[in-house]
């Protein structure tokens, strides 16, 4: 009998037994993500979301840069536990929601939805809809999208799970219906591992 994969025993279990520079999507510095956010010339007390941040370093860029505004949304604990541990005080400066993107209830509006490596994870046509549904729902009017999944010159797998790879043309035509394409690109990712994974990234506007 084959046992139902439970993805969040599966993110519990990596981010308790691995430390932050042996997981692939390791990335100190986010460049790709900073530079599409700086491009949008926000506020400060703009609404933020990283969708999968995990123990991602982009709430501490964006911290440090000063924005006041920041969520991150996980399904694993550990790896939000990990982040406020790393952050010490400034954690308290950031809404932390621990949850499946597939089951997550905006509960306010945001003007940034970023997801670096979540979005790719969904290879269901059902919960793909949903979750452009739920950007949908939860960016303010003019609200902006950006993410980043592998290319279809990138990995089939991550975490020893199968994903969803995106061109710069699928990836728009996900999104078509409510998001503008400001701009896309494919940027290479170079692992702890010595090796690179390349990305498609992309910017939208809300319609």
């Amino acid at each position: 009998m084959t046992t139902k994969f439970d993805p969040k025993k599966h993110w519990e279990n990596i981010y308790t037994t691995k430390s932050l520079e042996d997981v692939s999507w390791y990335q100190p510095t986010p460049e790709i993500s900073l530079e599409f956010i700086g491009a949008l010339q926000l506020n400060l007390d703009a609404a933020i979301i990283d969708v999968g941040g995990g123990d991602s370093f982009l709430v501490d860029h964006l911290l440090k840069a000063g924005y006041t505004n920041i969520t991150v949304l996980d399904i694993s604990a550990a790896a939000i536990d990990r982040a406020k541990n790393r952050l010490g005080e400034r954690a308290s400066q950031v809404n932390w929601v621990i949850e499946d993107i597939n089951r997550f209830v905006p509960t306010q509006s945001y003007d940034v939805w970023h997801d670096r490596a979540a979005f790719h994870f969904l290879t269901h046509s059902e919960n793909i809809k949903r979750y452009v549904s739920t950007v949908n729902q939860a960016l303010n009017p003019f609200g902006s999208l950006i993410i980043g999944t592998f290319s279809e010159n990138g990995p089939i797998k991550c975490s020893g799970i199968e994903i969803t790879q995106y061109s710069q043309q699928s990836m728009v035509r996900t999104f078509d219906d409510n998001f503008v394409k400001i701009e896309c690109a494919n940027v290479d990712h170079n692992t702890p591992f010595d090796t690179v994974q390349n990305f498609t990234f992309c910017r939208f506007k809300k319609r």
